[in-house]
């Protein structure tokens, strides 16, 4: 168990150790996350069709909004993975569920990540046949 001197040290990190903190968070997610190149890659083809297609303001919005509800969504079902590894490391179907509804958030986020591309791509492509 830790101290109460060790939980008071905790909770006492400086803001500055704070922001490395979540650097090294970002680390670990990259690390971690098989899907995240895959993520990765789809924003690139996204930015290039953005590009390509000359979207409006408010499509680009859409387009950035979408990528990074996916990436969130991602990174949160990264951290309940590792919480449930380490909560649960042996097989319960309580943390099976619990992986298998952060994963579904990330399959929802990408479904409608999906739709808003093909609502502002599909018609662009379509003038271009």
């Amino acid at each position: 168990m830790d101290s109460k001197k060790e939980i008071k040290a905790w909770r006492e990190v400086k803001k500055s150790e704070k922001f490395l903190n979540a650097f090294r968070g970002l680390y670990v997610f990259g690390k971690t996350t098989r899907n995240l190149y895959f993520h990765l890659l789809a924003t690139v083809v996204v930015l290039f069709l953005g590009f390509y297609f000359k979207v409006s303001s408010f499509e680009w919005i859409a387009l950035i909004f979408s990528i990074g509800f996916v990436i969130v969504s991602e990174a949160f079902n990264t951290a309940i993975e590792i919480d449930i590894d380490l909560t649960s490391p042996e097989y319960h179907p309580f943390a099976r569920d619990t992986k298998d509804v952060a994963a579904a958030a990330v399959l929802l986020s990408a479904i409608i990540a999906v739709v808003v591309g093909s609502i502002i791509f599909v018609p662009k492509i379509l003038l271009c046949i």
